[in-house]
């Protein structure tokens, strides 16, 4: 799959000068140009508030290419290749003068038979630019296929916009951004982002239900115990302490990454592999979801921060003892949540959300935990060194989604012996030693998928608004809380005890890598 190369198309990156784009978007945009995905006429125009010239910005984005890349050390045909169509504007985001300076070199570029009238617009800045970037495109006119423009496939090209998350910190503030968003660009032309959904394992959940008849009838309540997602992070905010103090775990990975892998795991098959036929089923899936009970009496969610503990050999502080964050805060660094999906797949089956700052150790992965045999045939025979408790583990599917990209599946099976026993054993899929090569990043697909004009990656407006309806109770209860109900967990840990009793009491555990 391969961007039409008889189409020119050009990139503009508001935000040009910030981490995101020297060591996620170009390395990306490199590997697609090495890989001959990109179309032969490709600009790439950064925008930003920073002076600097275009051959300063080529510079620092090779530095940042050669030193984030994956596809290493860079070839210099190809970089030069991709270099030719780099530049830059300077210009702040509210000034109406510099979207002239923008749509002036644009226009330039159409007469050179260069960038041609197929636009990403891609908006790597703080969200609160959102409203003000969108409303100066359409005032400068550089919006094709608008509301108050000639519709795709007339002839006069298309745009599209990429929008980072996070997609609003509240359900209002959720829908207050696309209605920014929809009073210059149709909602087909909005892709929302979220580079967990580029993941090739992520991908490789659909492909695998739905391919693989061996596992879709099992993917039911009649064979399901519980399904558990996890993930772990082995750092503390690292810096961003303002900025993490303001949303914490739940609006930073639990509202966005871990409902999108709830969805893809739960769904049903869609009708046809498109984009919106799949996302339909995603958003059923976020419907069926039961509300959160958000009284405090509750007992399907727990709320953690770390302290000061040891994490890799190293001291970590105590959150609170963060640059940027207050003495007094309550930010969850720590978040676990019980949800059930009133449905007919699903129904009486729990889904375990956990997520968490500081832990042991840096991971993303799926659990399907399946009920025990109906009968224990083998319980009364345990193995040498296996409890007779042990003999008897149900099986047990695990998705991994990062760092080390696969599949596993927990069985029982008899050792050498005479004797009939049974022992878990794993049978495993490891994407670098199948396929032997590294996965490609996420950002390479989503941007090829964006140019391309598939958004079945990308999240819908009522997917956004759908999951925000779900989480904001909580949250807004949490807000009025305070630090009354925050527990607490050393960083190094994987959490507060208090989440282990929270589970152990439905005579179920964690599943720790």
């Amino acid at each position: 799959m391969a961007a039409d190369e008889t189409k020119p198309v050009t990139l503009v990156i508001f935000g040009a000068s910030g981490d995101l784009t020297k060591r996620k978007l170009l390395p990306a945009l490199y590997a697609l140009a090495h890989d001959r995905l990109l179309p032969e006429r490709f600009t790439v125009i950064g925008f930003a508030r920073r002076e600097k010239t275009s051959e300063t910005f080529r510079d620092e984005m090779r530095a940042g290419v050669e030193e984030f890349s994956r596809l290493r050390p860079i070839r210099p045909e190809v970089w030069d290749r991709l270099a030719r169509g780099l530049t830059y504007v300077t210009g702040s985001f509210e000034d109406p003068g510099g979207y002239e300076r923008l749509r002036d070199l644009m226009q330039k570029r159409d007469g050179e038979g260069g960038a041609g009238r197929n636009r990403i617009f891609y908006l790597a800045t703080p969200p609160d630019t959102y409203p003000v970037i969108v409303a100066r495109l359409g005032g400068a006119g550089l919006v094709t296929d608008a509301w108050n423009g000639p519709d795709e496939g007339s002839g006069t090209g298309w745009s599209r916009i990429i929008v980072e998350k996070p997609f609003g910190r509240d359900l209002d503030s959720a829908r207050a951004l696309n209605t920014d968003l929809h009073r210059v660009f149709r909602e087909r032309q909005v892709y929302r982002i979220d580079h967990y959904l580029g993941k090739e394992t992520v991908q490789n959940i659909l492909t695998f239900r739905f391919g693989n008849s061996i596992f879709e009838p099992l993917w039911n309540r009649r064979y399901v115990d519980h399904v558990q997602l996890l993930v772990g992070e082995d750092l503390g905010v690292e810096g961003r302490g303002g900025y993490y103090d303001s949303a914490g775990a739940v609006r930073d990975i639990l509202q966005n990454h871990m409902l999108q892998l709830l969805s893809l795991v739960a769904m049903e098959p869609p009708a046809t592999f498109e984009a919106d036929a799949v996302r339909d089923e995603k958003v059923k899936v976020l419907r069926a979801i039961r509300p959160i009970r958000v009284e405090p009496d509750t007992d399907n969610m727990v709320r953690g921060q770390y302290v000061s503990g040891m994490l890799g050999g190293k001291k970590i502080p105590a959150y609170a003892d963060e640059p940027g964050v207050s003495q007094e805060t309550a930010t969850e660094t720590y978040a676990a949540l019980r949800l059930e999906i009133d449905n007919w797949r699903w129904a009486g089956v729990p889904f375990y959300l956990r997520t968490g700052k500081a832990l042991p150790k840096r991971v993303t992965e799926v659990t399907i935990q399946y009920r025990q045999p109906p009968l224990l045939l083998f319980q009364e025979a345990p193995h040498p060194g296996h409890a007779a408790r042990d003999v008897v583990e149900p099986n047990r599917l695990t998705l991994r989604i990062q760092p080390e990209e696969g599949i596993s599946l927990r069985v029982g099976l008899k050792p050498p012996g005479p004797r009939i026993s049974l022992v878990p054993a794993h049978l495993g899929f490891s994407y670098r030693q199948t396929f032997g090569v590294e996965p490609a990043e996420a950002y390479e697909r989503l941007l090829l998928d964006c140019m391309l004009g598939d958004a079945t990656l990308f999240i819908r407006r009522d997917e956004v608004e759908t999951a925000w309806a779900l989480v904001t109770p909580t949250l807004k209860a949490w807000a009025t809380a305070g630090r009354t109900g925050l527990t607490y967990y050393p960083a190094g840990s994987w959490g507060p005890k208090e989440a282990d009793r929270f589970i152990q009491g439905d005579g179920r555990e964690w599943v720790n890598p």
